[in-house]
């Protein structure tokens, strides 16, 4: 009876640990406040890390799906589930322990969208930048694959062309001509959605 391989998730958990530091900075600036009284930054990665050793299987399959993508994947996941573990119970709700929002929506993705417009001015103002938000994830869905990824690293993750390059295992040339391509095909979608919508 062959022996099972334990070299193989030392392996993975090595190469998980290289982006640790990626993580920890994604974890800190998708962390929703209300949550962060209660789990830090740390607190998401070690989680994110210690289910990525658990499946090694996810990460062996599709390779050509660069490993950060994947474990970015978990991160969000794991957020997810400590808010609906801290965020939406009916006990020691985090939200009751401090101030909410006025509309009392205390899930990341609304305070995520707060923190990058401006402040709202009133009720038109408010819907116009709501729609504006699904416009853009409307955009952002009929793009390909690698379009996505880039201008996901370089906007939502905030890394640098040369980070970018490393995760995507391309020539930093080569991931700067992807994101100028990328901006250009995003720009021509919300033009042809904010031009034929009804």
């Amino acid at each position: 009876m062959p022996q099972p391989d334990t070299e193989q998730p030392d392996l993975w958990a090595g190469r998980f640990l290289e982006y640790r530091e990626r993580l920890l900075a994604l974890a800190r600036r998708n962390l929703n406040p209300f949550l962060a009284r209660r789990v830090s930054p740390e607190d998401v990665v070690q989680d994110t890390l210690s289910a990525a050793c658990g499946k090694i299987d996810f990460f062996e399959n599709k390779p050509e799906i660069p490993v950060y993508f994947k474990l970015r994947l978990l991160l969000f996941q794991t957020v997810a589930a400590l808010e609906r573990r801290h965020l939406q119970c009916r006990k020691r709700d985090a939200c009751k322990e401090v101030e909410v929002t006025e509309d009392g929506d205390c899930s990341a993705a609304r305070l995520n969208w707060n923190r990058f417009t401006d402040t709202v001015t009133g009720p038109l103002t408010r819907l116009d930048r709501l729609d504006r938000y699904a416009l853009l994830q409307k955009a952002l869905g009929s793009l390909s694959e690698n379009d996505r990824q880039i201008l996901e690293l370089r906007h939502f993750d905030g890394m640098s062309n040369s980070e970018c390059a490393e995760v995507l295992h391309i020539d930093p040339k080569a991931a700067s001509i992807r994101h100028v391509r990328a901006l250009q095909r995003l720009q021509k979608q919300l033009t042809e959605f904010t031009e034929f919508r009804p």
